[in-house]
């Protein structure tokens, strides 16, 4: 994370923070300014959201405000959405009261160029972020499937990216289709690179290692490593392997037969579903110490992430971090 917090500060993003009610966020905003690392916009009357700012003892100086109720402003977001979902004119009013929620308000801000990325989820749902981003600022050309992934950070390992993996998916699909599956691992190798600068190495995780077991959910981690293979041939891709056979290069060797560009050297690992994926991320966590930073939301045209409603003010403000290195990336 002070990699990330130093990338962060080299190009601030501009980030919309829709939850200006909520004091964690209010906290998280001032903080991302102290530390350089974005500039917040809190949504919301300006006056209101800095006398409460105040009565906590919290400054704002240096936060950017947006009021949701601008006339002018929501006018020009109104006319966008009908555009982009194709809406005629006579439901205005509708789409009014969509945007009258501060978190729609926000991904049109994002949609419109009005600010790069956007942090939620301290007071929405996940299912509601995942809505607002994937209804106005849409999914990467070829990608359908909103997914997360979470940047695990594991104390003495001496494998992955420094010590460093990403995991995915271990948030959002519970049981993704071969098809989805290798959208997950493209979309988690962008990722990687906008983030952290990876050249990623994906393995495809399974029980099986190129064929040592024979079953349905093998040959599912199979066609979606094909389909992940054809889509980005330019991404180093293999599986299915199990875990040990992609992380440890003696296993490897003694597993894979031929050459691999993944096997014993992955810095990303793919789940098969969200059982493998939430339980190992866990396990990971507890058992070995790690620090687990996310989940971070992926897939979308322009960075969005979602929160855990139980996320600290830290928490909140390495997201911020994340989501704005993100975007500083998707912007060069």
């Amino acid at each position: 994370m002070d990699k990330i917090f130093e990338r962060a500060r080299v190009k601030p993003s501009r980030i919309v923070l829709p939850e200006s009610e909520d004091e964690r966020i209010l906290k998280a905003a001032a903080e991302a300014v102290k530390e350089g690392i974005a500039h917040p916009i809190l949504i919301g009357d300006k006056g209101e959201i800095v006398s409460r700012a105040e009565s906590l003892g919290i400054s704002l100086e240096g936060v950017k405000f947006v009021d949701h109720c601008n006339k002018e402003l929501l006018e020009k977001y109104i006319k966008e959405y009908l555009r982009i979902r194709n809406i005629p004119e006579k439901k205005a009013p509708v789409v009014r009261r969509i945007l009258s929620r501060t978190l729609y308000f926000g991904a049109m801000m994002v949609r419109m160029g009005d600010a790069d990325g956007m942090v939620a989820g301290a007071v929405n749902t996940t299912a509601n972020v995942i809505r607002a981003a994937s209804l106005i600022i849409g999914m990467q050309e070829d990608i359908k499937t909103p997914s997360s992934f979470f940047l695990m950070e594991i104390p003495g390992f001496k494998g992955g990216e420094d010590g460093c993996l990403l995991y995915a998916d271990c948030a959002v699909n519970i049981d993704p289709t071969p098809e989805q599956l290798a959208e997950i691992a493209i979309a988690t190798a962008r990722s990687a690179k906008w983030l952290l600068g990876w050249e990623p190495r994906v393995a495809m995780l399974s029980f099986s290692t190129k064929g040592s077991a024979s079953h349905p959910l093998v040959d599912k981690v199979i066609k979606a490593t094909q389909i992940a293979k054809e889509k980005a041939p330019d991404i180093l891709i293999d599986g299915e392997l199990q875990a040990d056979a992609a992380l440890v290069p003696e296993v490897a060797k003694r597993k894979v037969k031929g050459f691999s560009p993944v096997a014993g050297r992955a810095n990303i690992l793919i789940f098969p579903d969200l059982n493998a994926g939430n339980i190992s991320y866990k396990l990971t966590q507890r058992l070995a110490g790690a620090n687990a930073y996310g989940p971070i939301l992926q897939g979308f045209r322009k960075p969005v992430s979602d929160l855990s409603r139980g996320a600290t003010v830290k928490d909140i403000v390495g997201v911020i971090a994340i989501i704005s290195v993100i975007a500083s990336s998707l912007k060069e």
